[in-house]
């Protein structure tokens, strides 16, 4: 990960950028929203707590009256990195690195307009990006993302015991590419509007209307479920030709 010089937090006003650290006991919630920028949510193996850099690019005046805001009042913790501030307000951005213990429960992260990226996490997460695209690499666990307009691309991905990967789209495409052949899956692939591939043999329909596909091998507790309105649908397996 590129370094976080400290000269670039000093140049900005005392709002627009923080980095903090704090508890998150295991099993509690953590959930995260911003209206434009990237968030990078990053698995550290040993790791029990939670660090947390931002920084806001804006009207000084705008950043100034929408502090972040970490609020670890409840059972979890919830961060607003533009507390406030209505989607596609202009020339609002940000940057988010969550450094986050590989089993963490990630209840929520929104995104209005901007990219998600996701890299080692065996808990759960849920994530939605309104206008944008998601990546995400070397993930097992319960995996919910969503997004309306932009590519969702799950690289390395494992199956575990009642594990769930569930990729969707309205316009754009879904890749998943699996670290090995699973075992055990239950696979369902929906395209109403578009194509399906798959190096996994699949059942399926094509030809006119919307296009379908389906496995099931071994045990059924390890779902996966794929589907795009508008965009196509790639299923892969590191190394498969």
């Amino acid at each position: 990960m590129p370094a976080w010089p400290a000269a670039a937090f000093a140049a900005q006003a005392a709002d627009d950028g923080r980095v903090q650290s704090f508890a998150l006991a295991a099993g509690a919630p953590l959930a995260l929203r911003t209206i434009a920028g990237t968030v990078r949510v990053e698995a550290m193996p040993g790791r029990a707590d939670v660090q947390m850099r931002v920084a806001r690019r804006g009207d000084r005046a705008v950043l100034a009256a929408a502090p972040i805001l970490v609020d670890a009042a409840g059972a979890g913790v919830r961060i607003d990195v533009t507390p406030g501030l209505a989607a596609g307000t202009r020339g609002v951005s940000t940057d988010v690195v969550l450094q986050v213990p590989p089993d963490v429960t990630i209840d929520a992260i929104d995104i209005d307009d901007g990219r998600l990226e996701l890299d080692g996490l065996r808990g759960a997460v849920r994530a939605r990006v309104t206008r944008g695209g998601i990546r995400a690499t070397d993930v097992s666990g319960v995996v919910r993302l969503e997004t309306s307009m932009g590519d969702v691309v799950v690289t390395r991905a494992r199956l575990t015991a009642d594990g769930l990967l569930r990729l969707r789209t309205f316009n754009g495409d879904v890749r998943l590419v699996f670290e090995a052949p699973p075992d055990d899956a239950r696979i369902m692939a929906l395209a109403l509007n578009g194509t399906i591939s798959s190096t996994i043999p699949l059942a399926s329909k094509d030809g006119w209307g919307p296009r379908w596909g389906e496995a099931s091998i071994g045990r059924a507790d390890r779902v996966v479920s794929l589907d795009v309105v508008t965009g196509t649908i790639r299923i892969e397996v590191s190394g498969a030709r």
